[in-house]
């Protein structure tokens, strides 16, 4: 039996058929499925990468839906005489942070969008955007695992031991990570587990002959770059913001990778006191109200190497972080530690909104730092220590108000957002 034509005789399909071969249309659909792609490795959230997409896609002229999640992006575009729609899901990679490539990004889609770029171009300065090389080094990113142990040991009132050692066990967690990278595979996923092992075995044989060493403080300092905290927040925050999936998603990973933190720090922390017993030494004894400023400004210094920002914007993401910082100090003297972390948000959300306003320029690129100065995860963490410890009450406690943090924050950001609309930037 001889099949039958299936389009000739069907003048919608045939119209439909010639729309799908509209150059300008796949060239477009084309560009913005390689933009979200890059974009998702840069840091943005769930909402403002899809808000972003369907700004720069009404841009062009056409319509788009999109969905975005840690593991996947998915792009629905339309014209405006359609009523079917072409998708195209992509699979992404866990992505960073990496606020330069995101300010080349939005400065690309402005010119795009103001008709200095055509999209043959546009499309052409992505690949190269994507394969420059970081503005800071190896070193440098090497240092910035040194100076946020620093800063954070120095910031929870460690002595002056427990900062010198954390440092020097970033230095030692950043060159693990640098392995688990170049040989990926399981060891890249045990990663979480081996740094933590490492600091926290570490921290308590150095202990044996510096019986003033605190090793839990050392350990929490020495992984603290790598402790999801943002993770946790931006995945609590996504979830108020009604992006559930990708919310969820973003927050079981980071209790996951908390939680294998944890199990390696303990392990590490108890082989050796299986052979050794020793108390934690004393907190606090060495830190004065000047050094606090010198460990602020390592830890605000280390977080603009670790995200890659470009040498132009440092001095507005240490206003960012210093705003946020003071609002959270401020608060938390006249009021309490809470009500402290939601006038930080809300600080760090109006200057965030007020900055991508004035300068036209990616909104993450001063806001993921300050809110990573707030973030809750060093305090889930240190939950779990004492919970381990025996004093489980105390440790579910701190553990529970990791979600409490988490929860001013995503408060301080609604109402900065309410306050000051924000540009519909990444």
């Amino acid at each position: 039996m001889q099949a039958p034509n299936q389009d000739t005789s069907d003048p919608d399909r045939s119209m439909s058929r010639r729309k799908d071969d509209d150059p300008a249309y796949n060239d477009a659909c084309r560009f913005i499925i390689k933009l979200g792609t890059a974009i998702h490795g840069y840091g943005p959230s769930a909402a403002r990468l899809e808000a972003y997409l369907n700004g720069v896609t009404e841009a062009l002229g056409y319509q788009g839906v999109f969905r975005s999640t840690p593991s996947e992006i998915t792009f629905a575009f339309s014209k405006a005489d359609q009523l079917w729609q072409r998708t195209h899901i992509a699979p992404v990679p866990v992505g960073g942070y990496n606020m330069a490539k995101l300010a080349y990004v939005g400065d690309l889609v402005e010119k795009l969008v103001s008709g200095d770029y055509n999209l043959s171009e546009a499309y052409d300065r992505l690949d190269e955007i994507e394969n420059m090389s970081n503005p800071w080094g190896v070193k440098t990113y090497a240092l910035s695992f040194v100076l946020v142990g620093f800063g954070f040991a120095g910031l929870i009132q460690g002595n002056l031991w427990d900062v010198a050692i954390s440092g020097l066990l970033s230095l030692a967690v950043y060159i693990i990570l640098i392995i688990a990278d170049k040989t990926g595979g399981r060891f890249a996923d045990a990663l979480p587990f081996v740094s933590a092992y490492f600091a926290g075995l570490s921290a308590a044989l150095i202990k044996l002959f510096l019986p003033e060493l605190n090793h839990t403080v050392v350990t929490l300092s020495a992984i603290v770059i790598l402790i999801p905290g943002f993770m946790v927040s931006a995945g609590i925050i996504e979830i108020v913001e009604n992006h559930v999936v990708a919310g969820s998603a973003r927050l079981m990973g980071g209790l996951v990778y908390l939680i294998k933190q944890f199990t390696g720090a303990w392990l590490g922390i108890a082989t050796v006191g299986l052979l050794w017993s020793s108390e934690n030494g004393a907190i606090g004894s060495h830190t004065t109200g000047n050094e606090i400023w010198l460990y602020i400004a390592m830890l605000f210094l280390g977080l603009c190497f670790a995200y890659q920002t470009l040498l132009r914007d440092f001095i507005w993401v240490v206003i960012s972080c210093a705003l946020s910082f003071g609002a959270v100090n401020l608060s938390s003297v006249l009021l309490n530690a809470n009500l402290g972390t939601l006038f930080g948000a809300i600080a760090a959300g109006l200057f965030a909104n007020l900055w991508a306003r004035t300068t036209g320029r990616p909104t993450s690129i001063v806001l993921i730092p300050s809110i990573t100065v707030l973030v809750s995860g060093s305090i889930g963490f240190r939950g779990l220590v004492v919970a381990a410890s025996g004093q489980t009450d105390q440790g579910i406690d701190q553990f529970m108000q990791m979600f409490v943090v988490a929860l001013a924050i995503a408060a301080g950001l609604l109402v900065a957002n309410t306050v000051l609309r924000p540009k519909v930037t990444l």
